[in-house]
């Protein structure tokens, strides 16, 4: 990180090997096989190091152990506060030293470790800021929109603050909402961006071509 006046910048060095990545999510882990599937097609030079979950029923625990990838359970309400969550998960993922955390459908709100700030993304069904926040997830955000009446929506993945969808923005693909859909065929668009730009956003972090200005995201070429 490097500081210019008030505003914070970061910047990201280039890496020389593969990504380890470390997944937290909370179901299916439909994210987390479109990465595994990726790294083995040799379309993503990564690894998938860890992977946590929030629920002891996730199906995604299954899709990580079939890949041989070490897992942790921790649900939230077994936790008296929302640091000491963190804090049991953020214990469970340094030893694996991953360079990137990535949220995957994950559903508490999580607290990085000291060193890892804009080392967390997450991807969100809509264009943000629209859209976001607190109960904004899944068919909730599809719902809303198609309510709402806007005629676009889409995909965004951004850097993970302290607050729900509220991190820098680095990437965003729009999806336009015809006049016909329900929220499954409108989030089955969506679900398509998302997994065209989540894993582009990781690669260009690997690259180091990623630099936070304050609340600004730049690409660097």
């Amino acid at each position: 990180m490097q500081q210019s006046g008030s505003e914070r910048v970061y910047t990201f060095p280039v890496l020389d090997r593969s990504i380890r990545l470390a997944v937290l999510l909370s179901g299916s882990g439909t994210t987390l096989q479109r990465f595994l599937d990726l790294i083995t097609a040799g379309q993503l030079c990564g690894e998938v190091c860890c992977v946590v979950s929030s629920r002891k029923d996730a199906y995604g625990l299954v899709r990580a152990s079939q890949h041989g990838v070490p897992t942790l359970i921790a649900v939230r309400k077994e936790y008296p506060t929302m640091e000491e969550h963190s804090a049991a998960i953020n214990d469970f993922l340094m030893p694996f030293q991953p360079d990137l955390i990535l949220l995957a459908g994950f559903m508490v709100l999580y607290c990085p470790p000291q060193g890892m700030e804009m080392r967390v993304m997450n991807v969100h069904p809509a264009l943000l800021p629209l859209f976001g926040g607190k109960g904004f997830y899944g068919h909730h955000v599809h719902e809303a929109v198609l309510n709402a009446g806007v005629k676009v929506s889409g995909a965004t993945v951004h850097f993970v603050d302290t607050t729900y969808d509220t991190g820098p923005i680095i990437l965003q693909k729009p999806v336009m909402v015809e006049e016909d859909d329900t929220p499954d065929t409108l989030a089955e668009r969506v679900q398509a961006a998302e997994r065209d730009i989540y894993p582009e956003a990781v690669r260009l972090f690997s690259q180091g071509r990623l630099r936070v200005e304050g609340h600004r995201v730049r690409i660097t070429s």
